[in-house]
């Protein structure tokens, strides 16, 4: 593999969680959405969304080989990253336009293995990726086992730059997401990763103004002591999670920290983005 320096872990920049970590009960009293790239190795069970793209390293073997980590295996096997490849989508608000529209490839996936890889064994920075450093905003998925269950999710809405921005980001939702313990070298053989890039923010007219497995969203509510919160959920977790828009909704209420009961009134007080 050759020498690289070590990755030391990188304190998140406006980081926040993006994923549901199981499937809770939720009664019928529930976000504000954006645009969303995703690619993903080996693969998740969500296939292509509105404004959200999707590589499946397990179901697509023509085009997108997968990535090994195990005992008797080189611990990464790189893949063209010309494989894989999605159509283009828009620049994201905010961020200068250039001559080539942003692709996402798996080898974005890779290179987060990459740099987990090598941070928990100690070895070197693995080299820059040939994919594009175009700024995005970003979020880092980590997933476990067959059924996939969420292992870290972490991201920010600040257009980064992809290389700087993935490599942060990586270790941020690995190491340092409050909801679980830190990921380990035991797990590396069990692991997925998304890469999702958030595009097209739009403020939505109420907390009703999206559409499941289609829009990611992000509320910003008062809690009940008058404090400002906000939590966000990427465009497939209502759809893999099988909630409607409210059940969707009020997990956001409780995943931002909301205690007192859930009112048809308090949603309305929703500012939501999509």
């Amino acid at each position: 593999m050759g020498k690289r320096r070590c990755v030391p872990p990188l304190e998140p920049k406006l980081a926040a969680g993006c994923c549901g970590v199981k499937k809770p009960k939720l009664s019928g009293s529930g976000t504000h959405t954006h645009g969303n790239q995703s690619t993903s190795v080996p693969g998740s069970s969500s296939g292509p969304l509105q404004n959200h793209q999707h590589v499946d390293g397990s179901s697509g073997r023509e085009n997108v080989p997968d990535l090994t980590l195990g005992p008797g295996n080189s611990p990464i096997t790189r893949m063209n990253p010309a494989s894989g490849a999605l159509s283009p989508l828009p620049r994201p608000n905010g961020t200068a336009n250039t001559t080539k529209n942003l692709v996402v490839t798996a080898e974005m996936c890779c290179y987060c293995f990459d740099v987990l890889y090598c941070h928990l064994y100690g070895f070197p920075q693995p080299r820059l990726p040939r994919f594009t450093n175009d700024p995005y905003p970003l979020f880092v998925t980590w997933k476990t086992g067959r059924d996939k269950r969420l292992r870290g999710c972490i991201g920010t809405f600040s257009a980064m730059n992809l290389h700087s921005g993935l490599r942060e980001y990586t270790l941020t939702s690995a190491l340092k997401d409050s909801r679980f313990p830190p990921l380990t070298r035991e797990e590396l053989p069990k692991l997925s990763c998304s890469v999702s890039l958030l595009t097209n923010f739009e403020d939505a007219s109420d907390y009703l103004d999206w559409e499941v497995g289609v829009h990611g969203i992000r509320i910003e509510f008062l809690n009940e002591k008058g404090v400002k919160r906000t939590a966000t959920y990427l465009p497939e977790v209502a759809k893999e999670q099988d909630w409607d828009q409210i059940q969707t909704i009020d997990s956001l209420l409780r995943k931002g920290g909301f205690k007192a009961p859930i009112t048809s009134e308090f949603r309305k007080t929703i500012k939501l983005t999509r």
